[in-house]
């Protein structure tokens, strides 16, 4: 395929892509353990093999420390057409979180807070959706969910000391949206670390770096960032002519070569190149100093651009590039 002399670039997906993992998949059997443990210890007349004493000590102790427990399981029903309606459930919320993420796949945004409003949506209907199918799964099986969240006490304190950090994690991500500290798609730099902006969550913001490789960083750990996308970058690159070359000639040529640069790659450079002059007298040579305008994207393709279009020019117009040579003198007696 023809590239108009051009060096091909490499393009990075901007979206990973979403695999159903052996992660997921544990996840989901821990959350319906725990959904069992939770009724079984909140009802113990459901667990068998158990004395009806033993029943009776563990119902009066939650009712000490929790309150009264047989006001929230009191009226549980598990039965088959139960059973048929949590699942149910579960299907309509899966249903919906897959609706919603189906819809918003299908807006493309031209802004990159648009797109940072999507991914924050994205995550926010996840976390909803489970979090309403979980309670509604209580209600089906007969849990009264309005006396859970008033007589909860202990464990309700207990979990909100446990969520604190999400919350930040909740209230930062919303901040960083709305104030516009970075998008989806900008480059920035957190902690050393260099990437693209894969999309912003609830709770974690993902980074990708040159080498396809994703940071997740918990919102309220993204400290001290450097947007790079905020304004144009400047690419640095030097090349050493020999001392034996004319300076004004090699100038002279410089002059007309960087116009041509940009014109050849427009989608690199910003504006013309500037030759910014002599940077250095080498050891082996005089180093030339360039500059170019460009996105941040480009920051490191556009040195490499440069360096190829002058090393051509230079050996179209005989300008020697020197190297390193070692020059013997033989002792006489």
């Amino acid at each position: 395929m023809e590239n108009n002399g051009k060096t091909p670039e490499v393009r990075q997906e901007l979206q990973p892509k979403i695999k159903v993992s052996k992660t997921t998949v544990k996840s989901v059997i821990v959350w319906a353990a725990i959904l069992v443990v939770f009724i079984f210890i909140t009802n113990p007349a459901l667990i068998p093999f158990l004395p009806q004493e033993t029943k009776e000590a563990i119902r009066e102790t939650w009712n000490k420390f929790f309150g009264d427990i047989d006001a929230i399981t009191g009226t549980l029903s598990i039965n088959v057409a139960t059973v048929f309606q949590v699942i149910a459930v579960i299907i309509v919320t899966a249903l919906f979180i897959t609706l919603v993420n189906f819809i918003l796949d299908r807006i493309k945004p031209k802004k990159a807070k648009t797109r940072s409003v999507i991914t924050l949506l994205r995550s926010a209907v996840k976390y909803l959706g489970a979090l309403v199918g979980f309670f509604w799964c209580l209600s089906a099986i007969g849990v009264n969910v309005s006396t859970i969240f008033a007589s909860v006490g202990i464990v309700a304190l207990i979990i909100g000391f446990g969520a604190q950090s999400m919350v930040e994690d909740l209230v930062t991500g919303i901040f960083l949206v709305f104030e516009d500290q970075f998008n989806v798609g900008d480059i920035i730099e957190i902690n050393g670390f260099r990437g693209t902006v894969m999309s912003i969550g609830i709770r974690t913001t993902c980074i990708k770096d040159i080498g396809n490789n994703v940071k997740i960083i918990n919102n309220s750990d993204l400290r001290n960032i450097l947007n790079r996308s905020t304004s144009n970058s400047y690419a640095v690159t030097t090349v050493s002519i020999s001392y034996s070359q004319d300076i004004e000639k090699a100038e002279a040529v410089i002059a007309d070569l960087l116009p041509a640069i940009r014109a050849k790659y427009p989608e690199v450079f910003v504006a013309d190149p500037i030759y910014s002059g002599v940077q250095e007298l080498g050891s082996s040579g005089v180093l030339l100093k360039f500059v170019a305008l460009v996105d941040e994207k480009d920051i490191f393709s556009a040195p490499r651009l440069l360096n190829r279009e002058i090393k051509l020019c230079f050996d179209k117009n005989g300008i020697e590039i020197p190297f390193t040579q070692v020059v013997i003198h033989e002792a006489k007696d």
